[in-house]
């Protein structure tokens, strides 16, 4: 009997968001180094042939409390390997809902790609607060992501990357060429609905707003923690409302069932009582057997 077993690092410095959460502040330079963190993670699971396909900002974790600690990406109950010689696609439709690509919907195969839309989910939830895709069901989220149907809504959108990368230590000619919205064209890449056309791991750690805007300090950058933390909490109450709203439906939709297999119970045995009665007279015979 061959026996398998895995070594795993121990997380203790807690969830990504959390600890975001817990900063004193927290800029668009934070989340690009983030994003960077999780990129080499992807490059280097890719590179090995493996597939994580549930990326989300629950599965990253930090080794220790300490501030300068490790990211870590956890959780790879639905990854696998791909064995890229044989030019092998995936069809089981997995994952978190709201971080899925659009091959994962559509059943038309996915591999290393469907990591990618999920950097560009995460990356978009880190710079406001809420995912692009949030629908009022599943219905409208699958249209959504299936046609990468997203917004950059302006109030919390329009502080993001709007002055591009300022620095002396490079040219103008350079510094135009990453021009203002880096992040939201990062994001746009990620979130390409043709796998083919959508940006790689190694691709996106050679994008401007990770191979500049992670090493260059920006003048007097904002601090988007407020919003961040606003939008989050706004939606986490929305969603807990609605599913409380939900909740309530169901208790009273199992109330009304259970309440009608009742009657429907009692009226059965009534029928029942009613067939093993013997009239004893022509009046009771047409009360229990009425003429139709």
């Amino acid at each position: 009997m061959n026996n398998l077993y895995l070594v795993t690092d121990l997380a203790l410095g807690g969830e990504l968001f959390d600890r975001i959460c817990k900063k004193g502040s927290y800029t668009e330079q934070d989340a690009a180094n983030i994003i960077r963190t999780v990129c080499d993670v992807v490059a280097y699971l890719h590179d090995n042939g493996v597939v994580h396909r549930d990326l989300k900002p629950e599965n990253l974790l930090f080794r220790a409390a300490d501030e300068d600690s490790d990211l870590l990406v956890a959780d790879f109950g639905l990854s696998r390997i791909i064995d890229s010689e044989k030019f092998e696609v995936l069809t089981t439709t997995c994952g978190t809902p709201g971080y899925m690509a659009p091959e994962i919907f559509k059943r038309t195969g996915h591999g290393k790609p469907v990591d990618m839309w999920a950097v560009g989910v995460i990356t978009y939830f880190l710079l406001c607060g809420y995912t692009p895709f949030e629908g009022e069901n599943s219905i409208e989220d699958m249209n959504a992501i299936t046609n990468a149907d997203y917004h950059f809504y302006e109030e919390d959108w329009s502080e993001i990357s709007d002055k591009g990368i300022q620095s002396k230590r490079y040219s103008a000619d350079i510094i135009s060429i990453y021009a203002d919205n880096i992040a939201k064209k990062f994001i746009q890449r990620c979130l390409t609905v043709d796998p083919q056309q959508r940006i790689s791991a190694h691709q996106a750690l050679l994008h401007p707003w990770l191979r500049l805007y992670t090493k260059i300090q920006q003048q007097q950058e904002q601090d988007l923690l407020p919003n961040v933390r606003r939008n989050f909490n706004a939606r986490r109450t929305f969603k807990k409302a609605v599913d409380l709203i939900r909740l309530s439906y169901q208790l009273h939709h199992k109330r009304l069932m259970s309440t009608t297999e009742k009657t429907r119970a009692t009226s059965d045995e009534v029928e029942k009582a009613a067939k093993d009665i013997k009239p004893v007279n022509e009046g009771i015979e047409q009360v229990l057997n009425p003429a139709l």
